[in-house]
């Protein structure tokens, strides 16, 4: 019979697992030796636990695929949970496998001490996960594991926690056939949605996490096309599909905001409405809203809408191409992108200089929660699903770097930093290089924390704990081997991005405006 750390990897590999992030520590080492004896599943070790469920979630996001993050116990699992909040907040499928203590060391209800433990580790995880379990015997190991990636791959995805004792990877455990992760895809009464969109004459695409994780690219395409219908992406969905009725701009342009304003149908499909995307909604309710959800409490508790389709957004879309007629909406999408990229320009050139340079790239791009990753964010042209990372779930600084060490397993990546939030986990350069992964990190220093220092200038505030202390970034990463270049403002970016190859930085300094996306910069404002 095989040991438990061998049953746990048969069942990641059964689920077609190939990559695990991970951090060894004294409670999951037999994970590590069972790995050596798997040549099927590739272990990344990191510097810090964070980086492992970041790494984990950029690596979902850029494939579809389940991330898995392997860490220790008690502090180590601790670790993660930041960066398991920006999975649970953005919908990735990642499974955080933590180790335990001992089974035959743990008192029901009693701390006794024993290295590591807590006194209910699984409940850290409740708020920030999908669903979370906690192996009740080496027996049920295989069964476990099985059920928790399951919950993490089904709609709607998310996080999920395996808590395992460190006794049960070292016991005998029977062989476990996995379930096969299938799930049906049955399309509702569509009635309703099509008399809802055969009476607009108006109609705006509204597209969500949720259309991107259910690959509904296509569909949404075809939809627009058929409906001569603007398509608004949220951050969530860049690159969903690459027809001529997408808005090259956020919401919160006000050429853009309009075309909401004005819709007499929103047609909403796979999203929540939440507060970075309707200016904490001061966005107004839709004249009339149709939205196609997974969950339909999901889909109502911000904007309820008029009629709910509840099912998979690939193939509820998909149908409604096929049942609802052609309009002629004369919404001219080409004439408020121009618009969009003329306030732009007006707002900041330097920015611009930015989004030119990523302009085309067929790399996957990691945004953080910076400045420069701001106007990405709202601003950059994505061509190809699954082309940008952004962390607006949660909104967890220092998710840049780390996400993209995941993102860059199986692409080309650039990840967009701030000089702040890269220094949060700057210790996985050695990642980076042990690795030799395809990842390009441009890093924009402006001097410390530079959104906070624009709100606390806004807010008429001293300015304080914001200008930070830094060292020379470029020669930081060339002393862990990495190649690294320092230029002044954005105008050789793209250049510098086309002489690299393999892990590399790009240290622009830089000072941006924050972008209108930006809370303090919103349009719509509160008047009661």
């Amino acid at each position: 019979m095989p040991r438990g750390a061998e049953g746990l990897l048969e069942v990641l590999a059964a689920h077609g697992v190939e990559v695990v992030f991970g951090l060894p520590g004294v409670h999951n080492l037999a994970v590590w030796e069972a790995l050596q004896k798997h040549p099927g599943i590739r272990m990344i070790g990191v510097r810090h636990e964070q980086t492992a469920v970041y790494a984990a979630d950029g690596y979902a996001r850029a494939t579809g695929k389940l991330g898995v993050a392997v860490v220790t116990t008690g502090p180590g699992a601790a670790n993660t949970l930041g960066a398991t909040g920006e999975a649970w907040a953005s919908g990735s499928p990642v499974l955080v496998i933590a180790t335990d203590v001992p089974s035959t060391l743990r008192q029901p209800g009693v701390y006794r001490g024993v290295l590591h433990e807590t006194r209910d580790q699984r409940a850290m995880f409740g708020p920030v996960t999908k669903a979370s379990f906690d192996v009740p015997s080496a027996q049920e190991l295989g069964a476990y594991a099985d059920k928790a990636i399951q919950q993490a791959v089904q709609s709607p995805h998310g996080p999920v926690y395996l808590g395992v004792p460190t006794d049960f990877l070292s016991a005998e455990v029977p062989h476990h056939t996995p379930l096969k992760n299938e799930q049906a895809h049955a399309v509702p009464d569509l009635t309703e949605a099509v008399e809802l969109i055969s009476q607009a004459s108006r109609p705006l695409i509204w597209a969500g996490g949720g259309a991107a994780r259910s690959g509904a690219g296509a569909a949404v395409g075809a939809l627009a096309d058929k409906l001569s219908a603007p398509i608004v992406t949220t951050y969530g969905a860049r690159g969903l599909t690459d027809s001529r009725f997408v808005v090259r701009g956020p919401v919160h342009a006000p050429p853009v905001g309009k075309l909401w304003d004005s819709a007499d149908l929103v047609i909403a499909i796979g999203t929540d409405f939440d507060g970075m995307m309707t200016q904490n909604w001061l966005q107004p309710k839709p004249h009339t809203l149709l939205a196609v959800n997974v969950d339909k409490a999901d889909a109502n508790k911000n904007y309820p809408a008029d009629v709910t389709v509840e099912g998979d957004a690939a193939a509820v879309t998909a149908a409604l191409v096929a049942m609802v007629g052609e309009k002629d909406a004369a919404v001219h999408v080409g004439a408020v992108n121009a618009e969009v990229r003329a306030l732009a320009e007006a707002d900041s050139p330097e920015a611009v200089k930015l989004l030119r340079a990523l302009e085309g790239t067929e790399a996957t791009i990691v945004a953080d929660m910076c400045i420069p990753g701001y106007w990405i964010g709202g601003f950059h042209h994505v061509t190809r699903e699954r082309g940008l990372a952004y962390p607006v779930g949660w909104g967890t600084l220092g998710f840049g770097f780390p996400a993209a060490i995941g993102a860059a397993v199986e692409h080309r990546t650039i990840a967009v930093v701030g000089d702040g939030g890269f220094l949060f986990a700057c210790g996985d350069l050695a990642t980076l290089r042990q690795e030799n992964l395809p990842l390009t990190i441009v890093l924009v220093d402006d001097g410390g924390y530079g959104m906070l220092r624009y709100d606390q200038q806004v807010a008429n505030h001293a300015i304080s704990g914001v200008d930070l202390t830094r060292p020379d970034f470029a020669k930081l990463a060339e002393s862990f081997g990495i190649p690294a270049v320092t230029l002044e403002g954005f105008g050789g970016l793209r250049d510098a991005l086309d002489d690299v190859e393999g892990p590399a930085m790009i240290v622009v300094n830089a000072n941006l405006k924050p972008p209108i996306n930006t809370s303090p910069r919103w349009y719509r404002k509160n008047t009661t």
